[in-house]
């Protein structure tokens, strides 16, 4: 037997011996996926679906011929579980290991590539056999800047999700560190869970999730109870919160094209006024949720009556101008100059637009932008105080940086300059040993003619 044959031999006898001793994972019990450990795992915790899963692979098949290999491209495969992106004994399999643990997976046709197989590779109808190493697993950003993580106990159904606005009935369990401070059921409208004691965290989760869905959810604190904490729970400012959220039911808020003109214009008198009473009450991001619904229904509305055009742009207008205050109050100063460019364009001269841009410029270290727009805010009136009091921080700033670049250059230019004499001086020393050398070689001393010697024995 050459040594081909006999590795081949050994990746055949491991794919017969999963067959032959794997742990059935299959919820029908029909030897569909067999799982053998190799190597057991350094934690308890096991993946969840949605979580994002880094693995190294090497898949097989059921005759020991390697098909496709994660080693060979130097690099771990990622996808997510749970979501169709891999093929379903992977799916099945992956959720049962645990962080560093090596197995042997073997998966039937039906849970593999099937009758259609993957050409030229798999062929039809393809038992495969893997070895899976589990290298890390990570819950899923629902907004991609960490502050919301989820990870699924429990899968929903249908393809339905909660909207901004729908109505929702869920059982949600809080905790802080190892205290649960809340659990209990509780209905509410999404976008305005603050009203009933459930961070902004759940609400923007909750749209993400499908009816009878069970799922932990990590809050940072500007998704949990934020600067304010919530003393009623005994939750400190800024705290990082834990919660168990099940989705019972809901029932979804009309979209904007099932709504006419009149109603549109209804409700955004409506929640304009909600969205004031957040802002005053320091809840910036529920605040924008309601100044953003107005953007939403009234923004491209076309053929309306002259009266319905005046209320429309009124109420654009203010939620913009809204919008910025709130986007300031965040610290989200890009977003804040877009909402004036759009209130501007609505009314070009209006003051407050103006202001807030330049605050916003202000703030961003734009000093030569914003002391213009802040001007423009002014509007030449000798007793707007506020706008004057910016101008004046303003060209404080601008002052104070143009000082710190000064400093910054004026050291840099002399570290340079104390480089360059080093180099000079390096170089003239150079060549005053190099004149001394060249002195020893025209006298031919003793020291120099032994040297010479020895280089030739």
């Amino acid at each position: 037997m050459t040594t081909d044959e006999g590795a081949k031999n050994n990746r055949a006898s491991a794919a017969a011996a999963v067959a032959a001793q794997g742990e059935d994972l299959t919820l029908k019990k029909d030897r569909g996926v067999l799982k053998i450990v190799k190597r057991v795992g350094n934690s308890e915790e096991t993946p969840m679906i949605g979580d994002k899963i880094y693995v190294h692979y090497t898949g097989k098949l059921s005759n020991g011929k390697k098909f496709d290999s994660s080693h060979d491209r130097r690099e771990p495969f990622v996808f997510s579980l749970g979501r169709g992106q891999v093929i379903k004994g992977w799916d099945i399999g992956v959720a049962t290991m645990k962080k560093g643990e090596v197995c042997h997976l073997l998966c039937k046709p039906e849970y593999g590539y099937g009758s259609a197989g993957s050409v030229p590779r798999i062929p039809s109808n393809a038992t495969l056999f893997f070895e899976i190493e589990l290298l890390d697993f990570k819950g899923e950003d629902l907004l991609g800047d960490g502050g919301i993580i989820r990870r699924i106990k429990q899968k929903g159904e249908g393809y339905s999700f909660p909207n901004e606005g729908a109505t929702v009935e869920i059982h949600l369990e809080g905790r802080c560190g190892e205290r649960t401070f809340d659990c209990r059921d509780v209905a509410f409208i999404v976008g305005e869970g603050e009203d009933h004691d459930v961070p902004i965290g759940i609400d923007k989760a909750l749209e993400k999730m499908q009816r009878g869905e069970h799922c932990v959810l990590f809050l940072g604190s500007r998704y949990g109870f934020g600067e304010s904490g919530k003393p009623t729970f005994g939750i400190e400012p800024n705290a990082e919160l834990m919660y168990e959220v099940k989705l019972k039911s809901f029932e979804k808020a009309k979209e904007s094209w099932e709504m006419d003109t009149k109603e549109k214009l209804e409700r955004a008198a409506i929640v304009k006024e909600k969205g004031t009473v957040y802002f005053k009450g320091g809840k910036y991001v529920q605040a924008v949720i309601q100044y953003g619904k107005i953007v939403t229904w009234l923004d491209m509305e076309y053929g309306l009556s002259e009266k319905e055009s005046k209320a429309s742009e009124s109420f654009l207008l203010a939620a913009f101008l809204n919008l910025a205050m709130c986007y300031l109050k965040l610290q989200e100063y890009i977003k804040a100059v877009e909402c004036c460019d759009k209130a501007l364009g609505l009314d070009r001269t209006n003051e407050k637009g103006l202001y807030r841009r330049g605050e916003a410029r202000l703030l961003m270290n734009e000093f030569t932008l914003a002391r213009g727009r802040l001007r423009e805010g002014a509007g030449g009136q000798p007793q707007n105080k506020a706008a004057r009091l910016q101008i004046s921080v303003c060209r404080e700033k601008a002052k104070e940086h143009n000082e710190r670049d000064r400093k910054t250059y004026a050291n840099m230019f002399a570290k340079f300059a104390e480089r360059d004499a080093e180099e000079e001086a390096s170089k003239a020393m150079g060549k005053k040993t190099l004149v001394g050398v060249a002195d020893q070689k025209d006298t031919g001393s003793p020291a120099e003619e032994e040297g010479r010697s020895g280089d030739h024995v």
